[in-house]
């Protein structure tokens, strides 16, 4: 498992929730230990849960307090009757009422934030399972998107070979194999020249990725004098007739500025073949 994968794994949000295990905790500590990309992504999680905690800090109802005084009164009063001479009840006397009205302010006090703390810590825990879920989704997610996007290009190469198959299944197509020189002795390209209609096709997949303001220029050798056949694009592959030549000798592929060229330059032409 990789750095990502143990971030996006939602140990470190358990770990921040207390839900982790000895061991697992073990672990993360001795890895943000000598990791920085993971302690990192744990001092953002637990700023965020921090943030999180803050922001949904409830302040108590108003009349919350004078319920909980009424039910607590009620058993303060029974229990702190006393017995005079006469056998008659009393209440205590004034001091103690401020005494047990403090004891209650403070029992108010310390339990609402044992209940702020319970619901807050509630909320993160919830929250962090959402984390968890979010990222476990957003992967699946991811998983999916590349999938389609390998079955779009699968597609794209079956209808590419389909194509190219109708082509060489037409009588009245003649293929030529334009075959590397010089330096370019692995670059390899064909083309398909319709006798019949004279339309000339390229499949140049087999040349080098050309860099950004480049462009492969196809040519058609007649009685010893190049003719342009038209610039090659990956969009038409096989698929768009670049030109009409009625007749050649020979094809060649040169490597030219974006655009063209009027002529062919020599020292960078790739492949060549006869008709």
């Amino acid at each position: 498992m990789n750095t990502k994968e143990y971030i996006s794994s939602g140990i470190i949000e358990s770990y921040i929730l207390g839900l982790a295990s000895q061991e697992e905790a073990g672990i993360l500590e001795c890895v943000m230990k000598n990791n920085a990309e993971v302690k990192k992504a744990f001092e953002e999680s637990q700023l965020i849960f921090e943030k999180l905690a803050t922001a949904q800090a409830i302040t108590p109802p108003t009349e919350l307090k004078a319920k909980i005084w009424d039910k607590i009164n009620e058993g303060v009063n029974s229990e702190n009757l006393v017995l005079n001479e006469k056998g008659k009840s009393e209440t205590t006397d004034l001091d103690d009422n401020i005494i047990e009205e403090s004891t209650l302010n403070t029992f108010l006090s310390n339990n609402w934030k044992n209940y702020t703390i319970a619901a807050s810590f509630l909320f993160l825990v919830s929250f962090g399972g959402n984390v968890f879920w979010m990222k476990k989704q957003n992967k699946k997610e991811n998983e999916i998107e590349k999938l389609q996007i390998n079955m779009k290009l699968q597609s794209v190469a079956l209808q590419k070979a389909e194509e190219k198959w109708d082509m060489l299944s037409n009588p009245d197509i003649k293929a030529i194999t334009l075959n590397g020189v010089a330096e370019h002795t692995g670059s390899k390209a064909m083309v398909f020249w319709n006798e019949k209609t004279k339309e000339v096709y390229l499949n140049a997949e087999n040349l080098p990725k050309v860099s950004k303001g480049m462009q492969y220029q196809l040519w058609a050798i007649v009685d010893g004098k190049p003719i342009s056949a038209g610039l090659y694009t990956e969009n038409s592959d096989s698929v768009t007739p670049l030109s009409i030549i009625e007749r050649a000798q020979n094809f060649a592929i040169t490597l030219e500025k974006e655009g063209g060229s009027e002529s062919p330059t020599m020292e960078n032409m790739y492949v060549i073949g006869a008709v």
